[in-house]
């Protein structure tokens, strides 16, 4: 009688064992005793070093979070993030310490950020249903010169923006840091929309121009809706970059009554030396809470327009 003999190859032995480590990770093979010890172990490797890293990239925001209960005399020298003295008086002294109390900047702030959202979605959304959706010549061309602006450095535009906005009359207003994002200035945004459009089945703008829908119709009844986490994205984004934004307002801004958050932090700082550390870092930990709780409302529809878009 012969004797049968394996004939997997080195590769199909070990194809196979990837195979069979998949099919237990994902619940369907029950590991034996001593793999599932070593997976326990591995998995809880695993998290002790994500716990680490995750200490680590959160160190500075716990610094600042520690720094804005401390005396000045402490923020630099005291060793440990746990305060030896506690001073919650910081946060009083840095709200009301400027000219204004700073509840008047995260205002000005909300106004700069609200109109930029509305405007950047508004005008990134027709521009990448143009783009994704409609026919019309060069529509190829002009999509790759709008990304072909991703590669230009803003420092390049500064000094034309700045001539046109000064013979326009807008400096010190708000319409330099507002005005731009409705003519959807920023080729990133675009470019995700109109990933996230070309996803939609075509059916349905067909569907709809049967029943007699023009293009502005079904973008706002049909693809509008259905774009919703490439919006919440796009307003997630916009409003991060906008909130900290610093360089535009210093430039466009110089009337005090109109600084936003960024500029008023600044003003905490005294370049004789005699800058107030405790209340700057305390109005920083309140300049974040913002942040913070518009994160956490479109956070779902954050991950969702991410996975389902181009940056998959």
């Amino acid at each position: 009688m012969a004797i049968p003999t394996t004939t997997a190859t080195p590769t199909a032995a070990r194809a196979l064992t990837r195979r069979q480590r998949s099919r237990r990770d994902s619940g369907d093979l029950d590991p034996g005793p001593v793999d599932a010890q070593d997976t326990a172990q591995r998995r809880f490797l695993r998290h002790v070093i994500l716990c680490g890293v995750a200490l680590l990239m959160m160190y500075p925001l716990l610094w600042m979070l520690s720094s804005s209960v401390k005396p000045d005399a402490n923020i630099f020298t005291e060793q440990g993030l746990w305060p030896s003295e506690w001073r919650f008086e910081n946060y009083a002294d840095g709200w009301n310490s400027l000219q204004h109390p700073f509840g008047h900047y995260i205002v000005n702030s909300a106004i700069v950020v609200s109109l930029s959202i509305v405007g950047t979605v508004v005008s990134s959304a027709l521009a990448a249903y143009a783009f994704a959706r409609l026919e019309f010549p060069g529509r190829r061309f002009f999509f790759g010169l709008a990304l072909i602006t991703l590669m230009l450095p803003g420092h390049v535009l500064l000094i034309p923006q700045y001539i046109i906005f000064s013979e326009l009359g807008w400096l010190n207003t708000y319409l330099p840091l507002v005005v731009p994002n409705f003519l959807a200035s920023n080729a990133f945004f675009i470019f995700l929309m109109v990933q996230f459009m070309r996803a939609l089945p075509k059916e349905l703008d067909d569907a709809a121009r049967i029943d007699g829908c023009g293009p502005f119709r079904i973008f706002f009844q049909i693809i509008a809706p259905l774009c919703v986490p490439a919006f919440a994205t796009t307003a997630i984004f916009t409003f991060i970059s906008t909130w900290n934004e610093f360089f535009s307002p210093l430039i466009y801004i110089t009337d005090p009554n109109l600084y936003t958050v960024p500029l008023a932090l600044r003003q905490f700082m005294d370049a004789e030396g005699q800058s107030a550390w405790g209340p700057m870092f305390a109005m920083s930990v309140v300049s974040l809470l913002p942040i913070v709780a518009f994160f956490i409302m479109g956070q779902k529809y954050l991950v969702k327009g991410i996975a389902t878009t181009g940056l998959k």
